[in-house]
């Protein structure tokens, strides 16, 4: 194989031409050494329009590189992903399935106080709204549009508060000049407080360089506690994912000091999601989280999440018009997953599944929906990916 195919994943790049870009990359036999299309899929895979590392090109050839047999991308407040990840898709022999992914509130519910499955806010629940048809993309985006001009407020006010912590050691971080180009925010992606942290991760390395200097003064300076990983991660200049390794620790540290509170105008009430969601007939789906020992991403600590009241909140789910329950199997236990199967079987809930794909350390596959048990994962993921086409 001969060529050079940087131009799929850059993001820089229009996407017509990163499209080109695996054209060429698969007229030149570049799949040759992939194996076969299996039975895994995962439709829950972010990409430069939220934050990830991968363009949605990208994202469907690791996922086609995996051995998968479906791809989907998930972007928060965002759907400007969908259209390229359907294109590569379809250049890879992939099913696909595009969708979204919103915080809403449930502030005026019975769980108003309880920290739900939004590590950082009681309240307030992340969901996804997925199977869309492309034929509704102007309607999507004009949904979202005014939540990620709300999102960009409070993302300003972040920014202030962290240039308050930071200094005098960093200078302050603009937002315009430092986060801004590190989004797809000028081609309908959004701002998350990731491209807050990694633009701080950035000016870390540019004061400290990659060397256990920069561990040192985390630690030292701003009070960080990290444990012997992350230190050994961050202390070898070789690391070729210094700086997501970074904004995890950075996340930790410092997203609880510079976190806003989201109100109603950036997270809706759920219904008046899941309503949107049934106006184009696409799947609006709680993302259940259950209590976790440790991310996958390695950025968030064991907490407590809706497992101690389950039973209770599935009805709420129900009168609140969700039509799924979304949840990534190698987070959970076995446990976990057989009592929230039981719980969709009760109130008919549809079982989407996924693995979040949003670090460059992450793997594209799910073998856990191999066991016997969850078969039907795969089934339903097949249904969202015809129901697209149709």
């Amino acid at each position: 194989m001969t060529g050079d195919y940087t131009a799929i994943n850059d993001a820089g790049l229009s996407r017509e031409q990163r499209i080109e870009a695996l054209k060429a990359f698969i007229d030149d036999g570049g799949l040759s050494g992939f194996p076969p299309c299996g039975r895994e899929t995962n439709n829950h895979i972010h990409t430069i329009y939220s934050f990830s590392p991968y363009t949605p090109t990208q994202a469907a050839l690791l996922a086609r590189k995996a051995g998968l047999s479906v791809a989907g991308s998930v972007d928060h407040d965002s759907y400007a992903a969908a259209a390229e990840m359907r294109e590569a898709a379809s250049l890879l022999n992939l099913g696909c399935v595009t969708g979204f992914e919103v915080r809403v509130s449930f502030r005026h519910t019975p769980f108003a106080g309880r920290k739900i499955n939004s590590p950082d806010s009681p309240g307030i629940a992340y969901m996804t709204v997925q199977g869309i048809r492309a034929r509704e993309t102007a309607r999507v985006q004009a949904f979202l549009a005014p939540i990620v001009a709300e999102r960009q407020k409070r993302n300003r006010r972040m920014v202030d508060t962290l240039n308050a912590l930071i200094a005098p050691d960093i200078p302050p971080l603009s937002y315009d000049r430092d986060i801004l180009p590190l989004s797809m925010a000028a081609e309908g992606g959004t701002v998350t407080e990731r491209h807050i942290l990694y633009a701080l991760s950035c000016a870390f390395i540019e004061k400290w360089g990659k060397s256990e200097r920069l561990p040192a003064a985390l630690c030292q300076r701003f009070d960080l506690r990290l444990d012997a990983k992350i230190t050994a991660l961050l202390s070898d200049d070789a690391n070729p994912y210094y700086a997501y390794d970074l904004l995890g620790a950075l996340k930790s540290g410092f997203g609880d000091k510079i976190y806003i509170q989201p109100d109603e105008a950036e997270c809706p009430r759920a219904e008046t999601v899941t309503a949107f969601a049934a106006s184009i007939d696409a799947f609006a789906a709680y993302a259940y989280l259950g209590d976790v020992a440790e991310s996958p991403t390695g950025d968030k600590k064991s907490e407590k999440f809706e497992d101690a009241y389950l039973d209770e909140l599935m009805p709420v789910l129900k009168e609140l018009g969700y039509r799924a329950v979304a949840y990534m199997p190698p987070r959970n236990t076995k446990a976990q997953l057989m009592r929230v199967r039981a719980l969709c079987a009760e109130y008919g809930f549809m079982e989407i599944s996924g693995v979040d794909i949003n670090s460059p350390r992450q793997t594209f596959n799910c073998p856990c929906l191999l066991d016997a048990d969850f078969a039907n994962l795969i089934d339903t993921t097949w249904a969202l990916a015809k129901h697209e086409k149709t």
